[in-house]
């Protein structure tokens, strides 16, 4: 079986969930690393048990210029992205993988899946959350019907300060710089653009429908985007003539006080998604596999209807497998066809919900996502 070749740009914190899903496989080869700290490449190495043959880089440019790789993985800060795949679109490579989110601009956006488009290689935006299994079975379970036709949907994030990874403040302080980190605040969005873009993309992928208008207050403690809470409503379908008005909201909360065990970042999540016929809530993802999961007042997935509640954990709760999961969904739509979850076109409108949300906290008035243009 011929081997496709993986680079990666960045050796950072997420390096360490990343790589996961291009570990153990007949199918892959990883050749080569970049970054501009030797120290950072050695150490992914080594804990990784990567081998001697790994070729290390510090310039992206010269590793791209030099390197016949198949698939490139972009674990950059947010100013980087676009950047970085253009030139990577000028080499014989069959697939970009992007960090979210996507590009600090819509046109960036436009330019990256251009590019991509022009050249036959398929773009990837980063999405662990859509992959992870607990989302995954809530997915397919409203597919099915189980609580009727969905009408709102609450997903409340939860950031504390201890309990999680040691994060380096290098690790973080670009975050705070509004130029790396992009958004459009003044000190940076290392919450509701960075983060929060998973959380957008949720809203899209778990009700399946565009959104109609953002309205969003967001505030600032302690150098992050946070408390914050954005709510807009879903466009309704083209082919319905009884159609439920469909709502959504997102709120982060930050305690800063508070102790969140987990073997990544110290926050969480929990979804709640009312229907026709009954409620489902989603208990954590980020922090999945800690104590709370272990409880029994926090199974994965809780369905009320009927007048019964059922709960269902029967599935892996470790974050990691959303990072697994995601990166081979894409080995295998490079191999056998099919596209990229997120393709260019969903990071592209998941960067415009984001962006309309944080302008609207701004303006203080409705933004629709499909306005935002630049």
């Amino acid at each position: 079986m011929e081997k496709l070749k993986v680079g990666i740009i960045g050796c950072g914190v997420i390096f360490d969930l990343n790589i996961l899903g291009y570990l153990n496989r007949d199918d892959i080869e990883i050749t080569c690393l970049c970054d501009s700290k030797e120290r950072h490449i050695k150490e992914k190495i080594e804990k990784f048990n990567l081998g001697s043959d790994v070729r290390h880089y510090h310039d992206y440019k010269e590793m791209l210029d030099v390197e016949n790789i198949d698939i490139l993985e972009i674990l950059l800060p947010h100013h980087l992205h676009c950047e970085v795949t253009l030139y990577a679109t000028q080499k014989n490579i069959l697939g970009i993988s992007v960090q979210k989110p996507m590009a600090h601009s819509i046109k960036d956006c436009d330019k990256m899946i251009n590019a991509c488009k022009n050249n036959n290689i398929k773009l990837k935006i980063f999405e662990n959350f859509t992959f992870y299994p607990p989302i995954m079975r809530a997915k397919q379970l409203l597919e099915e019907g189980i609580i009727g036709e969905v009408n709102s949907i609450h997903i409340k994030t939860l950031e504390a300060s201890k309990g999680g990874w040691d994060i380096t403040t290098t690790t973080w302080i670009w975050r705070l710089d509004p130029k790396l980190c992009g958004g459009g605040l003044e000190c940076g969005s290392p919450i509701i653009f960075d983060d929060g873009f998973h959380k957008f993309w949720l809203a899209i992928h778990l009700i399946g429908a565009k959104i109609e208008k953002v309205y969003s207050w967001i505030d600032r403690f302690n150098n992050l985007d946070a408390p914050a809470y954005i709510m807009w409503k879903y466009a309704p379908p083209q082919d319905s003539d009884f159609f439920v008005p469909t709502y959504g909201n997102m709120e982060y909360n930050y305690s800063p006080n508070m102790t969140l065990p987990s073997p990544y970042y110290p926050e969480d999540e929990f979804i709640s998604i009312t229907g026709s016929e009954g409620i489902m809530w989603i208990n954590q993802a980020t922090a999945g596999g800690n104590t709370m999961s272990k409880s029994e007042f926090f199974p994965a997935i809780v369905i009320f209807r009927d007048g019964k509640i059922e709960t269902i954990s029967d599935m892996e709760r470790d974050w990691k497998y959303g990072f697994i999961n995601s990166t081979h969904h894409f080995i295998e739509a490079i191999k056998n066809g099919g596209d990229p979850i997120l393709s260019g076109e969903e990071g592209k409108y998941t960067t415009q919900f984001a962006l309309a949300a944080l302008k609207s906290s701004m303006l203080g008035k409705e933004i629709n996502p499909k306005d935002i243009k630049e």
